[in-house]
């Protein structure tokens, strides 16, 4: 069958971003100073956790695509035509690429220089690593980044600017382990086995390394050899390619004028590299996963190096590696097999399963199956430039078409450099070149020197025409999709470059239909050739032909038929094509019959069902499938004038019906229902075009007792059940449809009879649902009250939580968006102020006031409480924004004037405490817009005289204070306010935070900079914006920033937030490190923050330094700052060892003993242990104001220690609390101590952490 032609889609003249926006900006570069460029998908910035938000994602044909643009030192990065970030690096770029880390979610912009590689990530943090030797290339793999060293003695020559690959992020970070503190994996991370064994054999250096993280150092590569492992040394083996889809990597050897491919593989137990002294060194579980690189395929297929090389895929989608040989202008294919050994994907080639095609450039584009992946690789075709420039097609080994350019570009006038050719030349326009493909785009150059940005990607216009086609996919054999492929894109119909829906849906069913065509003339042929007519017979017989050449007779020639004539170019069909087309058109039917059921189940696709349902039935007229005839005129009963009943059908086959499925399995369960109702795409894993009635099925399952086999529930449906506790099967279920992402807005979608069952499970979990359940579950609940409560639990990344929050969204629907917590912006809160001053009490002087509480009473609030009047009295109580009331008599004297001030000084203490009881009441109820700057209550602590006419009175500031008084009360008051925006509806951006900066700092932007933190919206700043808040030298507000930072980085142990805090506690300064006059508050504030910040890791060397600051000696502090201080410091050390007790790493044992010591047990002696602090403590001991002695003074360090502890062993069942009984006045002075001073800070972070133990 000659192969189809198309046109390509010609999105518009091409050029470099990058040089635009240096025009735009004035830039006066030299033209001939080099440059280089590369495109790249914006999926590869992306979080690796973003697509589950999304299942169907269409592609898009406009220019989308990211460009970064590299000159010298320079990096542009442009989304369209936009400019969206630039870098500038200290020295000339040598190569970039982007690529993953680890378990990171994030991608790294790697950029290698002359001596060190620095990682952006897309937010723009830096993190820069010290090469070890010279680094003359870097690839992007999967799990880390590839280094490629030059042989010792020789220098690396870079070239400015060499092929860039488009795959990876960062974070600033000094490259000292004793410095950075990570994590205790990453204490351990210069110990593994194979350092063991290269220092012990004095191995020479890698030829190659890797890179897993960024604040490791880079690892050798190693390669298997008889079972153990050597150092990769091969210097002549240069990486010519890798992938950051599958573990692969391609080299050429110049001295054997070889290629190679090699797979990374995870190092198993069998090899021969741990030794005892390594497990001695490093405890179990510690030891990270560590790579081997095995050679799968060499062969000398070319005298230089290919000149690209590249991953597609088969029509199995199975990955086929791809070498471009410009000597041999061919382009070699290597079909590679995946073998899944203990849940780990490994790479085999077959070289039964090679090809090449003639071709001078090629390119991976997604053309034919642009929503489809096998794991993480894509489905990817491959376009082919042939020596005679044409623009060929394939997918795997099969020719699809032929791309042409549109005839518009033969009036496009030449390059003035080109205006000397002949006319000739001017309209024989041909392509000469590809480059920068992404996705169905692709860069052709002409002979002209023009260069095009051109689309190769249908998408189909229409989702039933998108589900069809995913459903041949997935469900045709490879020789039938691979025929149903080749007609379809050699249909004629769809040359145009721009088809209607029309014509896309009535072009496939013509393809479909031809089988059914070609099926019954095959089956006239053969009902020919075995009943011919003797008339026929006596025509084409070798006696009449004699007869004929000895007599003249008139009329019809030899071979005439009186039949029916065919076309003259169809090809004569044999036996065997009748039972292809029929075993094609059988298998399509039971694909879209497929499509067809879970349609039904989607209130949303009547009128796609419309069209399938004409095109279903005409297959099965032309198979004689009567009940799958009669099963769908049943459904559309207007279909049965056009189309009438089969008398006799040939197959007693049952057509797949899921409304039957669900019907008998509420009726006698899941056990009972018959599995062949079920479609075959249904059960099969991996399908995603039914994934819709996957998913019902699976819920039914569940609520009609399904049992789980591995992944798999025992009706052969796979499902995704989220983690959490269950009791029941509603509770299961529920559980699954959080799994699944199936949300209030789903549910929505199903018919009402197949959404009741569901609804049902919703309502009887809703009253008492089980704890520890994710958030998601209880808004599916609609108990957004406990999605709330457990939301901070959820994020300790910016990813998780922008994950958490659109899962929160998706799973709600849109006309119950306002049950998430309450959003009333201050415009709406003021068209209600008139129905607000009705709920005021009587007494109030001055009208309305805004008190921080006034959004919560609307119209809805009415009618939940209606006569009860309970909440406005507690508005009452809590409101700081009104003179409070003082009765006095009517004619005061004198002495009433002195018992004014001293009741109103009671009062204000009072109006001081309010802040507490309303950040609690108004926890996370409304959101402010960008504009608009956050109101914060005032806190009045004025007075008024109801006898005297409401008279003001104001505290005597010759008796008082007032500023001093009001310092601390303002931060609470705006951490109250603050506490209001709901972390639910987003994070809040850089630029609102720094718009509510004020001009001069207060302690009011210091409150709200903590209550940011504590919703976790302070990761939006960047370092330098927090190092010029420090630079303000304010107390409350590095008191606030550093808290809220601590909050939001909660448990993450950033390496840049760890360092701006250890520069305010003196004992992690060196002692050649200039001496802070740092008063204790925020010394205080700043060991409290950094145990929020290594919260539950037990982190050995911060719990050391915590533990020597709850006895630090007195330096020049007062007793009170000292004594807070040192109970800060065991807060700080429990948060570090949070619920760890006995499994917190290291030296447990010697922790605990110091900590009963320094609560009053005996003295302590131990080597192994020693304190960082002691020579702070001489230091302290010198010049404070108090002289300490030897002894512990334990009416300081008692009430820390034992705060401490209760958080080392919470909600772990040993305790070590029967040896505090001799203790007990010291913990009776840590109650009052903690009644007296615990804020509503604590009681925030704490409520967060409380859970009975299960």
């Amino acid at each position: 069958m000659p192969i189809g032609r198309r046109e390509l889609t010609v999105l518009g003249e091409f050029k470099a971003f990058g040089l635009v926006a240096e025009a735009l900006d004035g830039d006066q570069t030299e033209p001939e100073e080099e440059y280089n460029y590369f495109l790249f998908d914006p999926d590869v910035t992306k979080q690796r956790d973003e697509d589950h938000l999304i299942e169907f994602t269409p592609p898009s044909t406009d220019r989308s695509d990211y460009e970064l643009f590299i000159r010298t030192n320079r990096i542009t990065w442009s989304i369209g035509s936009r400019v969206y970030k630039r870098f500038t690096l200290p020295s000339a770029v040598i190569k970039t690429c982007w690529c993953r880390m680890g378990d990171m979610k994030e991608a790294l912009l790697s950029v290698l220089l002359n001596d060190s590689l620095t990682m952006y990530n897309t937010s723009g943090e830096i993190a820069s690593v010290p090469l070890p030797r010279s680094i003359v290339s870097i690839w992007p793999l999967p799990f880390g980044l590839l280094l490629q060293q030059v042989p010792e003695g020789n220098s690396p020559l870079h070239s400015p600017f060499p092929l860039t690959i488009p795959f990876s992020n960062s974070r600033d970070a000094s490259r000292s382990k004793r410095d950075i503190g990570y994590s205790p994996q990453h204490n351990y991370s210069a110990i593994h086995g194979y350092d063991y064994i290269n220092k012990g054999k004095g191995a020479s250096p890698s030829s190659h390394l890797i890179l897993k993280d960024p604040l490791q150092e880079p690892e050798p590569i190693f390669t298997e050899e008889r079972g153990r492992l050597n150092t990769m040394k091969e210097f002549d083996e240069r990486t010519i390619w890798t992938s950051d889809h599958v573990p692969l990597m391609a080299s050429f050897n110049k001295v054997k004028m070889q290629h190679s491919v090699w797979v990374a593989e995870v190092v198993s137990s069998s090899h021969e590299i741990f030794t005892e002294k390594l497990d001695d060194v490093v405890p179990a579980g510690v030891l990270p996963k560590q790579y081997l690189f095995r050679r799968i395929w060499q062969g000398k297929v070319s005298q230089t190096a290919s000149s690209k090389v590249f991953l597609a895929t088969d029509d199995d989608l199975a990955p086929v590696i791809s070498f471009l040989l410009q000597d041999q202008r061919k382009l070699m294919c290597m079909r590679l097999q995946s073998i899944e050994i203990n849940y780990e994907i490994t790479y085999d080639t077959n070289l039964d399963m090679s090809w090449s095609v003639p071709a001078i450039s090629a390119a991976p584009v997604s053309v034919t199956r642009p929503r489809v992946k096998m794991g993480s690789l894509p489905s990817l075709d491959i376009i082919a430039l042939t020596p005679e420039y044409d623009l060929i097609l394939y997918s795997g080994k099969q020719c699809l078409c032929r791309y042409i350019l549109p005839p518009f570009l033969n009036d496009q006038p030449l390059q003035s450099k080109k205006s000397t050719e002949s006319s000739s030349k001017i309209n024989d326009l041909k392509i000469v070149g590809l480059a920068d493909a992404v996705e169905g785009r692709i860069n052709v150059t002409l002979n002209n020197a023009m260069i095009y940005r051109c689309t190769v990607q249908r998408s189909p216009s229409s989702s039933v025409l998108g589900d069809c086609l995913s459903a041949m996919v997935d469900g045709l054999s490879s020789n039938f999709y691979t025929h149903f492929l080749v007609t379809f894109w050699g249909d004629g119909d769809l040359a145009n470059p721009h088809p209607s829906v029309d014509t896309e849906w009535h072009s496939f069913c013509k393809t479909v239909l031809q089988g059914c065509r070609k099926a019954n003339l095959a089956s006239r042929k053969l009902l020919n050739k075995d009943m011919q007519p003797s008339w026929e017979f006596l025509i084409n017989s070798i006696y009449h032909k004699n007869y004929q050449k000895n007599n003249y007779i008139s009329g019809p020639s030899p071979g005439t038929s009186f039949g029916v004539q065919e076309p003259e170019s169809f090809e004569p069909l044999r036996r065997s094509d009748k039972s292809f087309y029929t075993d094609f058109l059988s298998e399509t039917l039971d694909c879209l019959h497929a499509v067809y059921e879970s349609m039904k189940l989607d209130i949303l696709r009547k009128r796609d069902l419309g069209l399938l349902v004409v095109l279903l039935c005409k297959i099965s007229i032309y198979l004689g499938e009567g009940s799958y005839l009669d099963h769908y005129i049943r459904d559309f009963p207007d279909l049965l004038q056009e189309f009438g009943m089969l008398e006799r059908s040939r197959s007693a086959k049952a057509p797949p019906n899921l409304w039957r499925w669900l019907e008998s399995c509420l009726r006698d369960g899941c056990s009972s229902a018959n599995v062949h109702d079920l479609p075959i795409l249904v059960c099969k894993g991996g399908s995603s075009v039914v994934n819709w009635a996957r998913k019902i099925v699976s819920f039914y399952s569940l609520l009609c007792g399904a049992e789980q086999i591995e992944r798999n529930l025992s009706t052969g449906v796979f499902c995704n059940i989220t983690s959490g506790s269950s009791s029941n099967k509603e509770e299961l279920t529920i559980l699954a449809m959080v799994g699944e992402g199936f949300g209030l807005q789903q549910l929505d979608l199903l018919p009402a009879g197949a959404s009741l069952p569901l609804r049902h499970a919703l309502d009887k979990c809703r009253e008492s649902p089980p704890l520890g359940w994710p958030a998601a579950a209880y808004v599916l609940l609609g108990r957004e009250d406990l999605a709330l409560s457990c939301f901070a639990h959820l994020g300790k990344s910016i990813a998780v939580e922008a994950h958490a929050s659109m899962k929160l969204i998706s799973m709600s629907s849109p006309y119950m968006l306002h049950l998430h917590p309450t959003t009333i912006h201050s415009s709406v809160s003021e068209s209600i102020d008139a129905e607000n001053s009705k709920t005021e009490d009587v007494d109030s002087a001055g009208g309305s006031v805004t008190d921080g509480m006034e959004h919560i009473f609307n119209y809805s609030t009415q009618l939940r409480f209606g006569r009860d009047l309970r909440l406005n009295e507690v508005r009452r109580l809590l409101s700081s924004a009104k003179p409070v009331v003082i009765q006095t008599p009517v004619n005061p004297t004198a002495s009433d004037q002195d018992l004014q001030q001293a009741q109103l000084w009671q009062l204000a203490q009072r109006t001081t405490a309010l802040p507490f009881g309303r950040g609690a009441f108004t926890l996370a109820t409304t959101c402010t817009l960008l504009t608009e700057a956050l109101a914060v209550p005032k806190l009045v602590l004025a007075g008024r005289l109801p006898a005297q006419q409401n008279a003001m009175v104001n505290l005597d500031p010759n008796l008082r204070n007032v500023q001093e008084l009001k310092c601390w009360p303002e931060f609470h008051n705006a951490v109250a306010a603050g506490l209001r925006l709901a972390p639910v509806q987003g994070k809040a951006s850089r630029t609102w935070i720094l718009y509510n900066r004020p001009v001069e700092p207060d302690a009011v932007h210091a409150g709200l900079l903590l209550a940011l933190g504590l919703h976790g919206h302070l990761k939006v700043l960047s370092i330098t914006d927090v190092y010029q808040y420090y630079s303000l030298e304010h107390e409350s507000t590095t008191v606030g920033l550093m808290l809220g930072l601590a909050a939001s980085y909660r448990g993450t142990m950033q390496p840049a937030i760890s360092k701006s805090l250890y520069v305010h506690i003196p004992a992690r300064n060196p002692f050649s490190f200039p001496e802070l006059e740092l008063p204790t508050l925020l010394q205080s504030a700043a060991v409290m923050s950094v145990g929020l910040l290594y919260e539950g890791a037990a982190h050995p060397q911060t719990m050391q330094i915590l533990l020597g600051e709850i006895g630090r000696r007195s330096g020049g502090d007062n007793v009170l700052e000292r004594e807070g201080y040192a109970v800060s410091a065991g807060y700080a050390l429990g948060l570090v060892a949070l619920g760890r007790g006995n499994d917190a790493l290291g030296f447990k044992d010697t922790l605990v003993a110091r900590l009963f010591q320094y609560i009053g047990g005996k003295e302590f002696q131990n080597d192994l242990f020693n304190l960082p602090t002691s020579i702070m403590d001489e230091h302290n001991r010198n010049t404070g104001q108090i002289m300490d002695g030897s002894s512990i003074n334990i009416d300081v360090t008692a009430p820390g220690s034992i705060i401490a502890l209760a958080l080392m062993y919470l909600k772990v069942a040993l305790s070590p609390f029967k040896l505090l009984i001799p203790c007990l006045y010291h913990i009776f002075l840590l109650v009052n101590f903690l009644v007296s001073y615990l804020s509503v800070f604590h009681i925030f972070l704490l409520v967060n952490y409380f859970k009975p133990i299960t």
